[in-house]
């Protein structure tokens, strides 16, 4: 389990479906949580990040709409390594919740916060417009 306590310093992981990306939120998560953090990472496995995490390899994992047998057995490692897991409200990790938010203890408080802010749009930074980047670029 790794022992960053500061948000900043965090290297976090999340998921996106492989099917359907558009239609997913977690774009807006991962948009936010890359200004907030060292960095996020996408691996495609919850399981693999939720070991990852457990390891210390990440300070933190979450992801949406994740069935049972993705999660129950990183959860478990997760925990018995020392971490933390609860849904994205900061209750009791439900296995059929579909809501998965891993840390390693240390910044799961702010990581919670951030998904409150973004969960109310408070905060939130534009994601930048590629038609001005075009208007804009230099050659």
């Amino acid at each position: 389990m790794s022992s960053i306590s500061n948000l900043g310093e965090c290297l976090i992981a999340t998921g996106f479906p492989s099917q359907k990306r558009h239609k997913n939120p977690n774009i807006y998560f991962y948009h936010q949580l890359t200004l907030k953090t060292h960095g996020v990472r996408r691996a495609g496995s919850a399981a693999l990040d939720l070991c990852n995490v457990a390891s210390g390899r990440f300070d933190g994992f979450w992801e949406f709409n994740l069935n049972p047998w993705d999660t129950a057995a990183g959860v478990l490692i997760v925990e018995e390594a020392g971490g933390k897991v609860t849904g994205f409200s900061g209750g009791e990790f439900e296995i059929a919740s579909r809501e998965t938010l891993a840390s390693n203890g240390l910044v799961h408080d702010a990581l919670l916060h951030e998904f409150q802010e973004i969960l109310a749009g408070r905060g939130l930074e534009e994601l930048p417009s590629p038609v001005a980047y075009a208007k804009n670029r230099s050659f």
